[in-house]
């Protein structure tokens, strides 16, 4: 921590180091998985669609927390890449679902052991323990009704 006066109040600020620590995950997040042309957001996607047999870019959208205009981005961007498509939603025609492609699993595969390092930089100074413990508290934060 700082010795600086103004950063000892910034410090003192939970939400504040909060951010600070999202921006740095997402730094080093981003720069992992530059080399397969990605960015966090589409590794969000293509790890939704990994746990669902297709969705459409609404649900995309909502259970992520992204703005709807901006999944359709994400989705021209990982079909191009080859890594989800759009096929026709079975149960209603007028719809279309995105689906993980094989080449999308293989990248989740492939770039687990990057995920493994960031997350093992960014908790570097915490225990094992503390890592769990860290781990439970945030997940009863973002989704409080897993209670």
């Amino acid at each position: 921590m700082s010795d600086e006066p103004w950063m000892h109040g910034l410090h003192t600020d939970t939400g504040y180091l909060l951010y600070r620590l999202g921006l740095q995950a997402g730094s080093l997040f981003n720069g992992s998985l530059e080399q397969y042309g990605l960015r966090l957001r589409h590794y969000a996607v293509l790890r939704y669609l990994a746990t669902v047999e297709g969705a459409r870019q609404r649900e995309l959208a909502d259970r992520l927390g992204y703005d709807p205009s901006a999944i359709v981005s994400l989705l021209d961007d990982l079909q191009r890449l080859g890594l989800a498509e759009r096929r026709p939603d079975p149960g209603d025609r007028r719809t279309r679902i995105v689906v993980l492609t094989e080449a999308g699993r293989d990248l989740l595969r492939d770039s687990e052991q990057d995920s493994v390092r960031v997350t093992d930089t960014l908790l570097a100074p915490l225990e094992a323990a503390q890592r769990d413990e860290l781990h439970a508290l945030l997940l009863r934060i973002a989704e409080p009704d897993r209670r």
